[in-house]
């Protein structure tokens, strides 16, 4: 039984790519899953079922992928330390630590933080997102700190999710960056898409490969030669947006060794990047009451503030 059927145009300037990486470049599927379903028939190109991913697509292609009902699995409820900053009967918002993962994949079944909502809300979270992602509308990195919006009913999921796609949720982050700027506040406007050269990460994609990414920056405060704390605000919520954003301009944040330098001996014992979601800001889905949660900074932070203080 299939769960949903997407059509997708193929455009002129991703005439002669590989159906496979068209996908994955539209999609936010992974590519091995894509693979999966274009080998399983679950993939037609103007009609006909296509079974071979290396297959190139033409302009005008209408590619329809159908999207099976995901395998019934068993995440279990999990009792763990949750440090919730605001709960109704609709959703809450939870300060994720460093090193959870938001939801379980394949491999990873326990030990997220979904695990640990499913016992906290006694399993009362949006289906939405199916059985792997309950609850969950949007998601920050595994070591990436700070607010998370998560969803008990349908109706809050519903309604977070179209703030989401009309930019009109805040969402402040606080980091730790590289490099002393010129001026103290600017904006970056850069398309992002798949890295060409590896999937797993992002990069800014000129021309019309990539998705619109706007990320707006102010200098807290000059540390000492070689960082800054700086503050972004998102207007678009692309897959590790700050992080790519800042290495564009020469500003890397500091322990984000993905996207920029291994960080000095001193640093030695970071988790992942310097970046935490402090301020979230959204339009209750029930009472259409503006709400505004700040998430404190988590004592790795303060502490990195200190030693670069000196």
């Amino acid at each position: 039984m299939e769960k949903e059927e997407i059509i997708l145009i193929v455009p002129a300037e991703m005439e002669g790519m590989r159906l496979d990486q068209f996908l994955a470049e539209q999609m936010s599927f992974s590519r091995s899953y894509l693979q999966k379903l274009i080998k399983n028939e679950k993939v037609m190109c103007n009609g006909s079922f296509i079974t071979k991913t290396k297959v190139p697509v033409c302009c005008a292609d209408e590619i329809k992928i159908f999207i099976p009902e995901p395998e019934p699995l068993e995440i279990k409820p999990e009792k763990m330390e949750l440090d919730i900053l605001y709960e109704d009967d609709d959703l809450l918002v939870v300060n994720k630590p460093k090193d959870l993962v938001v939801h379980p994949a394949a491999g990873h079944m326990d030990h997220t933080l979904v695990n640990g909502l499913l016992y906290h809300c006694k399993g009362r979270l949006s289906g939405i997102n199916g059985v792997l992602r309950p609850g969950i509308v949007h998601r920050i990195d595994k070591d990436t700190t700070g607010a998370l919006i998560v969803c008990k009913t349908d109706l809050a999921h519903r309604s977070i999710a179209e703030q989401l796609s009309v930019h009109s949720i805040t969402r402040r982050y606080q980091a730790v960056v590289y490099n002393n700027f010129t001026e103290d506040q600017g904006t970056i406007d850069a398309p992002l898409g798949r890295h060409p050269g590896d999937r797993k990460k992002m990069a800014v994609t000129p021309g019309q490969s990539g998705k619109r990414a706007v990320t707006h920056y102010r200098v807290l405060s000059h540390l000492d030669h070689q960082f800054n704390h700086i503050e972004c605000r998102l207007e678009t919520g692309r897959t590790h947006q700050i992080r790519v954003h800042m290495s564009h301009i020469h500003h890397p944040l500091l322990g984000d060794t993905v996207y920029g330098p291994q960080p000095a001996q001193r640093f030695s014992r970071l988790q992942g990047q310097t970046l935490h979601a402090g301020i979230i800001g959204f339009d209750h889905p029930r009472t259409n009451q503006y709400i505004e949660v700040e998430a404190p900074l988590p004592q790795y932070f303060v502490d990195v503030l200190k030693t670069l203080e000196k």
